[in-house]
């Protein structure tokens, strides 16, 4: 059975929501999940994992200069490098993720070398297209 983790900072729940929404769909398609906050991370979650999931909220201006939170950042300096599973990036937002996806790989410091799945979600939930976006990427 492949395994995920799914990997979160909420600051006001709607993140959390949506990283539960992912490990749910991913339960449902066969993937053994582990999704918590990354107060609880540790090294080990790594070890015997197939996919890695980081989200967190959009931090910033309306419509410029968003970025991770500063925990989140030093949550994401934290990570091995390279990062061995698949990843893919997740954030939440009220208008726009504008640079929120280049900020939060650039907080990878180059772990991961291939090109990142994107998701987002202004309101927790999981779409249609995140589906189709979640089964290419487990695929």
């Amino acid at each position: 059975m492949k395994k995920a983790a799914i990997i979160y900072n909420s600051r006001t729940g709607i993140t959390k929501k949506y990283a539960e929404q992912i490990g749910d769909y991913l339960s449902n398609k066969g993937v053994e999940t582990n999704v918590l906050p990354i107060q609880q991370y540790d090294d080990a979650l790594l070890e015997d994992i197939d996919y890695l999931l980081l989200g967190c909220w959009t931090n910033g201006l309306f419509f410029f200069f968003q970025h991770p939170d500063k925990a989140w950042n030093e949550f994401a300096a934290k990570l091995p490098n390279p990062i061995k599973p698949k990843t893919a990036l997740f954030t939440t937002y009220k208008l726009l993720t504008g640079t929120m996806f280049k900020n939060m790989s650039r907080q990878l410091n180059g772990s991961v070398n291939a090109s990142l799945t994107e998701l987002k979600s202004r309101n927790g939930t999981l779409s249609d297209n995140d589906k189709e976006i979640l089964d290419n990427f487990i695929g």
